[in-house]
């Protein structure tokens, strides 16, 4: 076996899934981690002043051997390869993007800051390898990066996304599954089933699709309960405050639950999991949700179709509000094909650390096997 590599995780965005994923990778990998952080908090300034920052941080170990820097779309590669000790600088850099600001959707009345985008852009092309979470965000920021170019008046370069695809690879999230492992109960579901919200309370989540289709089902008469969970920040659309009073003796959980164990136990209570979103790289509460057995409805769109194999996608994909109407009416109606949902939960155990970490030990060591020097 070749020796452990000795990793220079750098996270300017060290908090929510940022933080679950490294540690998470850290704890599965059988590599050797030092680990560099700054909390979860004003991204546009981590985005422009941490490269600054971990440059002068990272002085001090310099000298300790390290082969690879490990970091995330917060960091601008670019400053860090030009600021950093030459023996950090010259190391091959990963960067994992979570999300970006290219293809991110914006609220509407908003404007796209470019020098974040180009921050994301120069980050790729001063990066060794770039990793995204999904298909579906690699082949969208790589779109964007042309719609980008093409906004430049001249002397526009020629052949980036191309260059970026060449060094890039999608690498799923790795996720702890095993404390939901209890939700998968083997036994029929009784009524009224329990359906569930797990994302954030923002737009980009589109919760008013999500409890409009509510609506409709309690007005038609259906049975049902509702658990909304998901982070939450200082505003949030006021939908949730009307399905807080419309749906009032339905709800067995509203809010925020900070402590893992009571999401958890929540999550392997529910019976069927929706997403309404209108943005979505990954999709990791749907992931814990069907890990749990919860039958899940997932637009035909986004990361979704590529994380439900493709002789699923009529169960568990639909294309409109209608067909999601239609879907979640026949689940209320007992008319689920749950043994469906029991191999998909199944299915999904391929993203739990313990299958990821492996892939992602052998996907690093390819990059440092890959320089010259190596």
């Amino acid at each position: 076996m070749r020796r452990p590599l000795r990793i220079l995780a750098i996270e300017p965005y060290f908090g929510g899934s940022h933080a679950d994923f490294l540690d998470g990778l850290r704890a599965a990998s059988r590599h050797r981690w030092t680990l560099l952080t700054l909390p979860a908090r004003k991204w546009k300034w981590r985005m422009r002043g941490s490269a600054i920052h971990f440059a002068r941080e990272a002085a001090p170990l310099a000298g300790q051997g390290f082969d690879l820097v490990f970091t995330s779309d917060f960091l601008g590669v670019a400053d860090w390869k030009a600021l950093a000790p030459a023996p950090l600088a010259r190391l091959p850099v990963v960067t994992f993007f979570h999300e970006n600001q290219l293809s991110y959707p914006l609220e509407p009345g908003q404007r796209r800051d470019y020098q974040y985008a180009f921050t994301n852009l120069t980050t790729c092309l001063a990066s060794d390898a770039v990793w995204f979470n999904s298909e579906y965000h690699r082949e969208s920021f790589l779109d964007a990066v042309g719609e980008l170019l093409r906004k430049m008046p001249d002397y526009v370069p020629e052949g980036l996304p191309e260059a970026i695809h060449a060094k890039s690879r999608v690498m799923h999230l790795g996720v702890d599954l095993t404390p939901l492992l209890p939700g998968r109960r083997g036994r029929p579901r009784q009524s009224p089933l329990t359906i569930l919200w797990s994302h954030r309370w923002e737009w980009d989540k589109n919760p008013e699709g999500f409890f409009e289709v509510l609506f409709f089902l309690a007005e038609e008469g259906l049975a049902f309960r509702v658990a909304i969970l998901g982070e939450t920040f200082r505003k949030w659309p006021h939908v949730f405050e009307e399905a807080k009073r419309r749906l009032a003796d339905r709800i067995v959980q509203f809010g925020y639950l900070p402590h893992r164990e009571g999401y958890e136990e929540h999550v392997c209570g529910a019976d069927v999991v929706v997403s309404t979103a209108i943005h979505e790289f990954f999709g990791l509460a749907m992931v814990e949700a069907m890990a749990a057995g919860c039958f899940p409805l997932m637009p035909n769109r986004l990361c979704y179709p590529e994380i439900v194999p493709t002789q699923w996608h009529h169960t568990f994909l639909y294309d409109d509000d209608r067909e999601l109407r239609v879907k979640l009416t026949a689940l209320l109606k007992g008319k689920g094909p749950w043994h469906t949902a029991a191999e998909l939960a199944d299915y999904i155990q391929r993203y739990d650390w313990s299958n990821q970490g492996p892939v992602y030990d052998a996907a690093l060591e390819g990059v440092v096997r890959a320089e010259p020097d190596s």
